[in-house]
């Protein structure tokens, strides 16, 4: 039996990272965007009041370096990215409630009372700062991180020397250890926990952080010191607290939606979110997030996507060759949200045809048409539901709360698996129990089954939703259901005898992968 969800009535905030504008869109940024749009989305149909926030990354010295090299003013150089960016996310279908940009005066405004605050609490001071320093990463290295000259990434690095303030990080050693320590959920996935406190705890302790620059200027102005702009990273992670409002701490969403349940970010930068981030808010006095979940990065047929080996993924182009509702059911189901995972056409093409036209694609059609040519184009009336009608009603109304705990968990694959596992059963079910057949002998029974057939229908294309919003709209579409009964909240009810259907039409039709001949080669 399907269990009410505890936490509905709970407010939600979730983010995604706001994306560096010094490039163009690529395939991590639309897989960020599509997971956190998958648990905002299910949340939703759960009954969750929810909060979805994404945004641009618009300041520091690599924004303006990009800028410079492309000829133009920093402004419409960062006006022109931020716009691609709002492109893939609209393109992806995200259900987001703001696109925050750094270069917004709301932000400005919060970065400058967050700074003015973290004054006032005694945590910053004026000094000077010698050391490594990668453009690239917008971040400061120890000489023990080097590698072969370079920063754990690779990035190339340069010796800074400049005035600087500082944030008294070291002071925080002891509190984020402690911190993790009483609020074990707070990284995901588990692995992740042991990268951060190897790094809070190594010899030594933390170091104060430079958080000013002065050897360029597009950023935001330090108050009452405008020859400094504030460290990118201190800026650009201010951006959970402006798009909700901040300094108005009394503003409706911040009130309502204030401290973050969930960011999820690139294991590329775990560490500003995970220590940086949280030292920064407990020392403002601020209720730091619940849970910073990494998600790992995709390769390209075994390889490391890079412009120089030109097989970097455009997004959109996929997007614009397979459809929307393909492209996320891929990016969601294809590996373990969490590791890395390497993308292949191939895959792309074996993932789809195997789930959505074989599997869940296969049930819809081959039920709903039987249904609609043989039912009067309605839902047939039931008997008296058989063992074997109730396991299967059982395991499509379970579902949901099984699914539940994977999405709770950041499980977002496994919400996937849940729901094509529910069709597989529904395959099994249609096979075994023949309504062909039984057309010629018991009518009664027939419709019974098409019945049982048409709610696990419904429901696995409802739990698929928030994967799918698109498809699985039009699949609820063709089965005339109404909006009350296409939330979670419904799962545990049934459709109505006599619901008209629409002629059904495919909605996950297979990927061809057969070559098409050439006009020169084609048999008159």
């Amino acid at each position: 039996m399907m269990k009410e969800s505890t936490s509905s009535i709970t407010p939600y905030f979730l983010t995604t990272p706001i994306y560096y504008v010094n490039g163009d869109p690529h395939l991590g940024h639309a897989y960020t965007s599509v997971a956190a749009d998958v648990i905002a989305r299910f949340l939703r149909n759960d009954g969750r009041k929810l909060f979805f926030a994404t945004g641009t990354d618009e300041h520091g010295q690599k924004v303006q370096k990009s800028a410079e090299a492309a000829g133009i003013e920093t402004k419409e150089f960062v006006d022109v990215n931020s716009a691609k960016f709002l492109r893939l996310v609209n393109i992806l279908n995200c259900s987001h409630n703001d696109f925050i940009r750094t270069t917004d005066s709301r932000h400005k405004d919060a970065v400058s009372f967050l700074w003015n605050k973290l004054v006032e609490k005694g945590q910053i001071y004026l000094g000077a700062y010698e050391g490594w320093y990668s453009i690239r990463d917008e971040a400061f290295y120890s000489e023990t991180e080097l590698i072969d000259g370079k920063a754990p990434t690779g990035a190339d690095v340069e010796w800074v020397k400049e005035e600087s303030y500082f944030f008294r990080l070291s002071e925080w050693t002891k509190p984020l250890l402690d911190f993790y320590e009483e609020n074990p959920d707070f990284l995901g996935p588990s692995g992740r926990r042991n990268e951060v406190i190897s790094f809070v705890s190594q010899e030594g302790g933390l170091r104060d952080l430079s958080v000013s620059r002065t050897t360029f200027t597009w950023g935001v102005p330090v108050p009452h010191d405008p020859k400094h702009v504030v460290y990118v990273w201190l800026d650009a992670l201010a951006n959970y607290l402006s798009v909700l409002g901040y300094p108005n701490e009394q503003s409706e969403n911040f009130s309502r939606f204030w401290p973050p349940d969930l960011h999820i970010v690139g294991k590329d930068i775990l560490r500003f979110h995970a220590v940086y981030w949280l030292a920064f808010l407990l020392a403002a006095g601020l209720p730091p997030p619940k849970r910073v979940f990494a998600h790992g990065w995709w390769t390209k047929d075994g390889e490391k996507m890079s412009k120089s080996l030109g097989n970097v993924l455009d997004p959109v182009a996929l997007i614009d060759k397979y459809g929307v509702d393909y492209v996320r059911y891929y990016l969601s189901a294809e590996i373990p949200f969490g590791n890395d995972g390497d993308f292949s056409i191939e895959n792309f093409i074996s993932r789809i045809n195997s789930n959505l036209a074989n599997d869940f694609g296969n049930l819809a059609q081959r039920a709903l048409v039987f249904v609609y040519k043989n039912c009067d184009g309605k839902v047939p009336a039931h008997g008296e539901f058989t063992t074997d009608d109730l396991d299967i009603l059982r395991a499509a109304t379970d579902a949901f709360d099984i699914a539940r705990g994977h999405v709770e968990r950041q499980e977002i694959h496994k919400l996937c698996e849940c729901a094509i596992h529910v069709a597989r059963l529904g395959n099994k079910y249609i096979d075994t129990h023949a309504p062909w057949t039984l057309k010629k002998t018991d009518v009664g029974r027939m419709c019974t089954v098409l019945y049982v057939l048409v709610e696990v229908i419904r429901k696995t294309a409802i739990l698929l939703e928030p994967v799918m919003p698109t498809a699985c709209a039009r699949l609820l579409d063709l089965l005339g259901v109404e909006g009350h009964l296409r939330t979670f909240a419904s799962a545990a009810d049934r459709i109505p005898v006599g619901t008209a259907i629409r002629e059904p039409s495919p909605v996950f039709p297979k990927i061809d992968t057969k070559p098409k001949p050439s006009p020169a080669s084609t048999v008159l």
